[in-house]
């Protein structure tokens, strides 16, 4: 049986030659194009130079970010090992968003290995949005009005205005608003009115915004109009009334003769012309009727 001084020893001399790594922050978060320092501190290690890797892992696939002392990839020529483990990205970019590995190992013995995860955050502004707004729509009617952008991250949130106006997500939940009847998604953007009223007409514009910063696009009018429903009626009994008295026209014309056939208007018949009297027929299947005097003689 060992003696205790000898299970310490051997428990101090497994963590001697254990390798220790440790971060201080370990989800940084940085706007696109400043520098960010992706910490890994070596606490302890059995040897002054161990060997340091770091990978990237982006959606399932991974590859190499440090290997044999040379920056690899697209970091290469943006990037350094800083405080012999640290990784410094020094022009951050969106595709830099990711899940980054640092692995640390004793070169004589690459069981005595230690990692670290380090969950990098690049934000984006947002660029400014794609507003679609009605140019006109008649009072009852619906309407709906729409504002995106794909190119800021974190996603960004969308808010409406009109005539400078912020609008709430819903009206009913501001007294200013209550002869509206709108809701806003900040997620997708979209406004969406049940019922236009004539209060809903004005210069709209849409805002998006991240953490990274925020953007708008250019005033659009909406214009609300009445629906004229006596005109649209009688516009429609004019259109029969007129119809009624060309088909009248038409018909009376027929009536006078206007119409009639050629033939008709100039009395010519186009059935067989009579046989002349005095003249007899006699019929046969081959040469139809041959003529002959009646002093012809058999």
């Amino acid at each position: 049986m060992a003696a205790p001084g000898v299970l310490l020893l051997l428990i101090h001399g497994c963590a001697v030659l254990a390798v220790e790594l440790s971060t201080s922050n370990q989800n940084p978060v940085v706007e696109e194009y400043q520098s960010v320092e992706l910490s890994c501190i070596i606490k302890s290690t059995t040897t002054n130079d161990p060997r340091i890797e770091w990978k990237k892992i982006r959606n399932d696939e991974t590859s190499y970010v440090y290997f044999d002392n040379t920056i690899q990839g697209d970091l290469k020529g943006r990037a350094k090992i800083q405080s012999k483990s640290s990784l410094v990205i020094l022009n951050t970019s969106r595709s830099d968003n990711g899940k980054y590995r640092c692995e640390v190992a004793a070169v004589d013995d690459s069981k005595k290995i230690d990692e670290i995860n380090i969950f990098l955050t690049v934000k984006v502004k947002p660029v400014a949005p794609k507003c679609t707004v009605p140019k006109s729509v008649p009072v009852g009617k619906s309407a709906a009005l729409h504002c995106q952008e794909n190119e800021g991250y974190p996603s960004s949130l969308y808010s409406w205005y009109r005539n400078s106006d912020p609008l709430p997500n819903d009206s009913k939940t501001n007294p200013k608003f209550l002869n509206s009847s709108f809701t806003l998604d900040p997620k997708t953007g979209t406004l969406t009115f049940s019922a236009v009223s004539k209060g809903d007409m004005g210069r709209y514009y849409c805002i998006a915004s991240n953490d990274a910063g925020s953007a708008k696009c250019d005033e659009q009018v909406l214009e609300v109009y009445d629906l004229n429903i006596g005109g649209i009626v009688g516009g429609i009994l004019v259109v029969v009334l007129v119809l009624s008295l060309i088909t009248a026209g038409i018909c009376c014309a027929y009536r006078k003769g206007y119409f009639a056939s050629n033939s008709r208007s100039t009395g010519q018949s186009f059935k067989n012309p009579g046989k002349p009297e005095g003249v007899n027929y006699l019929r046969t299947n081959d040469e139809g009727d041959f003529r002959h005097k009646s002093s012809f003689v058999i």
